[in-house]
Formats: structure tokens, C-alpha cells, sequence
């Protein structure tokens, strides 16, 4: 087989079978396809996504350099993503030089190849191009051509990348450009080290970005200028004010002497015992892949990546009320349950509209409805949420996003149908789902509901907050008709309460830290501290942290043990 970057000039190829891989994430024009790299770890690749709400997208278009001329088999690789007794949503075709494939793709349940017959090619030069049909999310992985008309396309394991040839060495590498991968890059940066920032999106930010569009909360505490630099104002959820705020992100970062890597995806890690030695990574679109080595790692993924490849211990859902004693409080809510499961603050999808001066039509949704129901909106906010306990926030990540397509959708469509809306027309809706809650890494603490409600001070203080416990759940569990809206249940503090070093490095990996939703905490304990500028807060210490490793030629814990007063310090907790 001959593997096609087709971002290169007329593609690279590698002789590997009796066939042509082209990655569709690598095609050379985009059109109005977007490139989808959530779902790498489930379903094999970044893919593309054609995200038109209900309109179709223009085409993608590449150049495929052929061996030879003459007749292919063509199989392409998709996924109809809301099967049942409808229409597929995101259907599409695919057109190979002159010649239009009769197939419709995007038909298929779950991701898997579909055969798009014969094609005689004429030219070994051939453009190759996706034509949407729906605007609905159609997707096309890859395609596959092959002039032996039995070969069968490649296995997932046939495509996954060879190790790294192209290894760049740094003092650390933190991996997650949300608030607090980059302080965490700012801070090391300006202690001098040689730093590198792996972001597997092109816009800096993680839910802050002008691609998910959550706007800031929380405190700078003594996160000072840094956190200037990289915040947001306070703008709705979901408005287009969040790009402004991205690019000032993108401006502060490119100020500064950190190397960032965007759009690259980390995949994997190689260990010397319990120490992570390098973390590999792919660019999104090229499929390259480079080996970053480092003395220090940072886990800013949010899904604890680094981490749980590492072996990191690690805990997902939610503890019993006896573990912590997160049981009732004053106000007799009941905080966590009496045995543990996997329940978890949901993912959210935001959405607008806006009001046209003309009437306009949106498409039938029939295969939206048994989600959306009967329920009607023309904007989504941040209840806009779902969380399943038979749905796993990392594992089925594909899965609820679509849910959550398919409740926009279909209220939206329900909207329509009341003639107060007749010029309403979608304005954005997201494609990159913004999670709340999935792994925490584990420290030498886990951080619980009672180290805010009794505001416990700690002499590794190195983050402060006075924002409420907030913990989402479903309003499904309250007998709500709909599954995809969440209620909060509040603990109001109105107080500082602090948080600790030892949350913010792992207890069994020598080598790794962390910072954002995936620091040491129990299932309460992350819902007053999850937001961004805490978490924002947290990466400025590990990177401060990780400067003095390299000074002293320590470990995070050893930084804890024996140079806690110059990490407060450099924190800006004078003591």
C-alpha cells in the first residue's frame, strides 16, 4: 500500500500492500469541512467533519499521485452517526477525476469501510473530492483504492504511525494548551527553561477557545500578569467575543520563548521505570510525528492522557459520601452517594442563533427527535449537558457529542415550527464538545468537598479560590423528560479556600505533574476548582515547580519535601 499525506506536494508514499491510504484529514482543501481529532484514542484517526448545521458544505478537494492508470476499487471509511429507521444524517459522495461513485456514504453503522465499487482512473495525477450532501456531520476517515479488486482495506492497526525518527529534547514538556497548560508554559518559560507547549487543536484555550466558547471563571489569585495575558473577559457563553480573546491568548503566547506545537496530538509515552522519558506526538492533518523528550511532563489534557499512559493511578466517577465525608450538608442536599459509580459532570456542545431579515427554512431532523423530544430553544447555554452513568465521558466521547448534536438539532427544529421564529436561523453551533469531568490523576492528597466548607489552610498552599462548589447532574434524574439539560447544586463558600501542591504532581509517576480538571481530587472536590482561571492558577505553580527540579535536580515531590518555601515564593505566597 502506498500511505498518502496529501497536504504534501501530490502526497509521500510508503509502500506498504498492493493499495492507496489517503487520510482525509490530510486533504489539501478543506472546503467547508473541519478537522475532528477528539476521538483519535476510540476510533483510530482524525477525521473530517462536515459541520454545515443542516447546510451543506463546500467540498474538499486533494490531488492523489496513482502508480499507475487504469481501474480501482474505492472503499471509503465513515460512519453514519445517528442510525434507526431514517435517513442517515451526514451522508455524502465522493468524486475520483470526471467519474461521480453512484454510492452514498456515511450509511453504515459505527465506524467501519464502506465500498464505493469500481472507478477506471485515466490520469495518475487525480483530484479526489468530498461532496456533502446534508451539512449534517458526514464523516470520511480515509479512503482506499486498490487495482486488485478482492484487497481489502487496512486494519487500524496497519495505519497506526512507526515510531518517532524526529526527537527534540526540553527541560519540559507540557502537553494541553487550556488556561492551564499555557500559564504553566508562561511560568517555566520565565524561570528560564527550554519549553514546550503540545496543543492538539490550532486555537489555544481548551473550553476558553473560540471553537468551544466557554467564557472564564474563577480568580488570578496570584496568578498576576500571566493570567492577564491569557484570560478571557466575561462574554456569554458561546459568543463570537470568545475569538478576540483567543487571539490575545495566541499574541501572548507567541511573545514569549515557548515553543508550541499546534496542531499536534499526543498519542502515547515511553517510560524508564516509573519515569516518563518522552511523549510522542502526530500533527493532526500531516500525520507527522516527533518524540519530545523532556525531565519534566505536565499533564494539562484534561483527560489525564500523559497520565494514565504513564500507569499514573488515576480515579473516574464519583466516591461514596463515607470516603471523604461528602455526605448531606447544612442545606440537606445530598452531595454523593452512598456506594461509588461512574456518574460525572457531563460535556457540553454551545450553540446560537441569529434573527435574518428573511424567513428561512431548516431541514426535517426525524433522526434528532427521539432525542430532543418536544422540546424547543433557538440558543443553547451552559445546561446544555449530558452525562450518562452508562456512558463513559473518555470511551464514548464520539457518542455524546452527537447526543448532543442531535438534541440541538431536533429543538431547533421544534422552534421552527412557531412562526415567532420563522427568520431564525442557526449561527454557530460547536463540533468540539467541552468536558467538565473525566480521569484525576492521583497525589500525595486528593483534594475533597470538606478542604473547601472548612476553608483548610496547607503550608504547600499554592492556588487560591473563593468560588462555590458547583456539581452538575442531569435534570433527567429529577423525572425531566429530556436528558440532555443539567441542574447544579451549589455550596456557597463566599470565602477563600486553598489548595495545595501535592494535588498538582502524581504519586506513583516520578516525573509528572498536572493541572486543570485532571489534578488530584475526589468527585466534589473538583467542582469548585475546575474552572479556568483556578485551574489557570495551578499550571503557573507546576510550571514554577518544574524550574526548580531542574535547578535542584529533584522531583516534584522532592520539591515538595525539601524547596517548598522557594516554590511559594516564586508563587507569590512571600513567606
Amino acid at each position: 500500500m502506498y500511505k498518502i499525506f496529501a497536504t504534501m506536494l501530490l502526497g509521500t508514499q510508503l509502500s506498504l500492500a498492493s493499495g492507496i491510504l489517503v487520510e482525509a484529514e490530510s486533504f489539501m482543501q478543506k472546503g467547508g469541512w473541519v478537522v475532528d481529532q477528539q476521538f483519535v484514542q476510540q476510533m483510530g484517526s482524525p477525521y473530517l467533519l462536515a459541520h454545515g448545521m443542516g447546510q451543506p458544505v463546500e467540498d474538499a478537494v486533494t490531488t492523489v499521485k496513482f502508480p499507475t492508470i487504469g481501474k480501482y476499487r474505492v472503499w471509503v471509511r465513515t460512519k453514519n452517526w445517528a442510525a434507526g429507521d431514517w435517513k442517515a444524517p451526514g451522508r455524502f459522495k465522493v468524486k475520483v477525476g470526471s467519474h461521480l461513485l453512484p454510492v452514498e456514504f456515511g450509511t453504515v453503522p459505527g465506524w467501519g469501510w464502506q465500498d464505493g465499487g469500481m472507478v477506471e482512473l485515466r490520469n495518475k495525477p487525480t483530484a479526489i473530492r468530498l461532496i456533502d450532501l446534508t451539512g449534517f456531520e458526514g464523516r470520511c476517515d480515509a479512503l482506499f483504492f486498490s487495482d486488485d479488486p478482492n484487497a481489502l482495506p487496512p486494519e487500524l492497526e496497519e495505519r497506526k504511525p512507526a515510531a518517532p525518527t524526529v526527537v527534540q529534547r526540553f527541560d519540559v514538556v507540557i502537553v494541553g494548551g487550556g488556561l492551564a497548560g499555557c500559564g504553566a508554559a508562561l511560568a517555566a518559560e520565565r524561570q528560564g527553561l527550554n519549553v514546550a507547549l503540545i496543543h492538539d487543536r490550532p486555537r489555544l484555550g481548551g473550553n476558553a477557545s473560540d471553537e468551544v466558547r466557554v467564557h472564564t471563571l474563577g480568580i488570578h489569585g496570584k496568578g498576576g500578569e500571566i493570567l492577564k495575558g491569557i484570560d478571557s473577559k466575561h462574554w456569554k457563553n458561546g459568543s463570537a467575543e470568545a475569538a478576540a480573546d483567543t487571539d490575545k491568548r495566541h499574541a501572548t503566547m507567541k511573545a514569549s520563548e515557548v515553543q508550541m506545537f499546534l496542531p499536534w496530538r499526543a498519542y502515547g509515552v515511553t517510560m524508564e521505570e516509573n519515569r516518563i522519558r518522552s511523549v510522542d506526538a502526530r500533527h493532526i492533518e500531516s500525520g507527522e510525528v516527533q518524540r519530545f523528550e523532556a525531565r519534566v511532563f505536565i499533564d494539562c489534557t484534561g483527560d489525564g492522557w500523559i497520565g494514565y499512559w504513564a500507569g499514573a493511578d488515576f480515579r473516574y466517577g464519583r466516591e461514596s459520601r463515607n470516603e471523604f465525608d461528602e455526605g448531606w450538608d447544612k442545606h440537606g442536599d445530598l452531595w454523593s452517594p452512598e456506594t461509588p459509580d461512574n456518574r460525572v459532570m457531563g460535556s457540553s456542545v454551545l450553540w446560537n442563533s441569529h434573527r435574518l431579515a428573511e424567513p428561512s427554512e431548516f431541514p426535517a431532523v426525524p433522526w434528532a427527535m427521539d432525542v430532543a423530544k418536544q422540546h424547543a430553544s433557538i440558543n443553547g447555554e451552559w445546561q446544555w449537558e449530558y452525562s450518562s452513568n452508562e456512558l463513559h465521558q473518555i470511551d464514548d466521547a464520539e457518542e455524546i457529542r452527537d447526543h448532543m448534536f442531535r438534541a440541538i438539532y431536533g429543538s431547533f427544529s421544534n422552534a421552527k415550527k412557531n412562526p415567532e421564529h420563522a427568520n431564525v436561523a442557526l449561527k454557530w453551533v460547536a463540533h468540539i464538545a467541552g468536558k467538565r469531568e473525566s480521569r484525576r490523576l492521583m497525589g500525595d492528597y486528593i483534594y475533597s468537598m470538606k478542604d473547601v466548607s472548612e476553608a483548610r489552610k496547607f503550608p504547600d498552599t499554592v492556588v487560591t479560590e473563593k468560588r462555590a462548589i458547583d456539581v452538575h447532574y442531569q435534570e433527567k434524574l429529577k423525572g425531566k423528560d429530556v436528558d440532555f439539560l443539567s441542574e447544579a447544586l451549589f455550596h456557597k463558600w463566599g470565602k477563600f479556600y486553598y489548595i495545595p501542591f501535592r494535588t498538582l504532581y502524581s504519586r506513583n509517576i516520578e516525573n509528572l505533574m498536572m493541572a486543570g480538571r485532571c489534578f488530584s481530587c475526589s468527585h466534589i472536590g473538583l467542582g469548585g476548582p475546575r474552572v479556568m482561571n483556578t485551574t489557570g492558577q495551578m499550571g503557573i505553580a507546576t510550571g514554577n515547580a518544574a524550574a526548580l527540579c531542574i535547578e535542584h535536580n529533584t522531583t516534584p515531590r522532592g520539591v515538595y519535601q525539601n524547596h517548598l518555601s522557594e516554590l511559594r515564593k516564586r508563587c507569590g505566597y512571600e513567606e
